[in-house]
């Protein structure tokens, strides 16, 4: 790994500043749409009828998607969940924002990963990042995430209205827009082992083996229980379906259906196969557009906060890497390539990226000394792992499966996917090849340098730059100006958020106009990676 010192730092940061130029115009509509998501953990499309498995019927989703349309290319830039997550709430690659480790920000415990030094902390993302939702709610919606943040930063408290359990539309003032966020997570890796012991809804004799398995009762087990996983998030997406319809929502929404990256199973989840980024996506528009089409675009999540921007009339800010594929402001220039990365997992480093072409995937291993079955504690309790590596220990794993477990793994990896589509014959060395080889690693190494591929550096210096003295940097106080009975409030960090609130009420409203003087007020100021500007507090007497 290359070192970064201090200047270089930010020298690196002024660059960036310098591209973030926020747009201004564009179209409102005078009746914002609504939009849902409906987002299921740890899923790959070839579980799914609509992607041509006949497993197990999931009525609900077979009905969203002949109401919708079928996208057969949508990827997860990262192989896993939280930074999977930051890109898709900002519109930014993982790598660029610092979040392509798993995990960074660890809001489900004080500590991190104690056990190799790395505390949990927010990355400090460029000038101009933020969650998108924040233009939302300036522009009108009622943003609600029912339940899972897990964005590998500390938010922003006015990302949304309401984040909860209990987050729904049905509580939005009435007649506003809304945007409608629920997550699935009965379909999550842990649910394999947690629900292993549950009724299942299909016989396991009835399941497909993929041929990088090997064929036994125990993976045939855990392929059966992530479909009985999929067959109950069917029904909980139904009651979702059911309150639109009921509410008469259903037909003139977006509602959007996606994995938020590859299937729980090893080899999957946590790997740049097409297992483990390539994601199920439908897209259900209003009034049934399209309905019962497939479209094979590429779709990556870098393109959902521009796409959900430009489609509720918003431009999307220029900082943001994606493009937004539909709505007032759509890019229809065609995405030639689809990059994704690997880095951390947990407490097991590895560094892996991926470009993506029509026909071709390109993987550079940067080291190759470590074995793709990365023994990370949190996969160790499946019950398919632990079968995997007892196999792999006993050499009794055939050349398909074992190839995940070898080392050194090749340094390239090139697969022709429409020839073979899971992965298994390695073209890097074949001389017909050459010329298709040479061509993705340098279009990796191009887009490494464009996007400022932070994977490059050391975890451990990345954190001293973005936590002097441990702690995040704190925001300097606001400034405020009186004039004509107003205060005008401003802050020195150009891209800071700024939030006031009555004193002793719940809840921050964005600052958009000059504050009357005749009312007392608390005001502060807030940024990604940042600790909150002390508050500034105006009291009448």
């Amino acid at each position: 790994m290359k070192r970064v010192s201090a200047p270089v730092f930010l020298l690196f940061c002024i660059i960036l500043q310098l591209s973030c130029d926020q747009p201004t115009g564009g179209t409102i509509h005078p009746q914002p749409p609504n939009i849902i998501w409906l987002v299921a953990e740890d899923q790959s499309p070839g579980f799914f009828p609509m992607y041509g498995d006949s497993t197990l019927r999931m009525p609900v989703l077979e009905g969203l998607a002949s109401d919708g349309v079928v996208f057969t290319n949508a990827y997860a830039p990262v192989p896993v969940c939280a930074p999977a997550r930051s890109a898709i709430i900002t519109g930014m690659y993982p790598t660029t924002l610092g979040t392509h480790n798993m995990r960074t920000y660890n809001a489900y415990s004080e500590e991190n990963q104690p056990e190799i030094g790395i505390p949990s902390y927010s990355p400090i993302p460029p000038q101009g990042v933020r969650m998108f939702t924040e233009y939302l709610r300036k522009r009108g919606y009622y943003c609600t995430n029912n339940a899972k943040e897990d964005y590998n930063f500390k938010p922003s408290p006015v990302a949304w209205d309401v984040s909860g359990p209990k987050a729904h539309w049905r509580d939005r003032p009435g007649g506003s827009p809304f945007f409608a966020v629920f997550n699935f997570e009965v379909t999550h890796e842990s649910r394999i082992w947690g629900r292993g012991g549950d009724s299942l809804w299909v016989a396991p004799s009835r399941v497909p083996v993929p041929p990088y398995y090997p064929d036994n009762d125990t993976i045939r087990h855990d392929l059966a229980v992530n479909y009985s996983n999929l067959g109950r998030m069917d029904r909980q997406l139904g009651e979702i379906i059911r309150q639109l319809k009921e509410d008469n929502l259903y037909q003139d929404s977006y509602i959007f259906f996606y994995g938020d990256h590859g299937g729980p199973f090893p080899r999957h989840k946590r790997a740049l196969y097409e297992t483990g980024i390539r994601v199920p996506m439908v897209v259900k528009f209003p009034g049934n557009q399209g309905a019962g089409q497939q479209d094979d675009r590429f779709f990556s999540f870098i393109d959902l906060a521009p796409t959900i921007l430009s489609l509720a009339g918003i431009p999307p800010p220029k900082v943001m890497q994606g493009k937004a594929q539909f709505g007032a402001f759509r890019d229809s220039t065609p995405t030639p390539y689809i990059f994704a990365t690997s880095d951390r997992f947990d407490e097991v480093y590895d560094r892996l990226r991926a470009v993506r072409s029509k026909n071709f995937k390109y993987i550079k291993n940067f080291n190759p000394e470590i074995s793709n079955a990365l023994p990370v504690r949190y996969r160790e309790q499946m019950p398919m792992m632990q079968s995997l590596r007892q196999h792999w220990e006993s050499g009794t794993l055939d050349t398909a499966a074992s190839a995940w477990f070898r080392t050194p793994k090749p340094v390239e990896e090139l697969y022709d996917l429409q020839k073979d589509p899971y992965e298994r014959h390695n073209l890097a060395g074949k001389g017909a090849y050459r010329d298709t080889l040479l061509h993705l690693r340098a279009v990796m190494e191009r887009w490494i340098k464009e996007t400022r591929d932070l994977g490059q550096y050391p975890e451990k210096e990345l954190i001293g730059l973005w936590l002097p003295d441990g702690q995040a940097p704190r925001l300097p106080p606001l400034e405020a100006d009186e004039k004509d009975g107003h205060f005008l409030l401003h802050h020195p960090v150009g891209d800071a958020t700024l939030l006031w609130k009555e004193p002793g009420t719940p809840g921050w409203n964005f600052y958009r106009t000059p504050l009357p003087s005749t009312q007392s007020f608390e005001a502060k100021a807030v940024r990604l990676g940042y600790a909150d500007s002390p508050v500034l507090l105006y009291e009448v007497e």
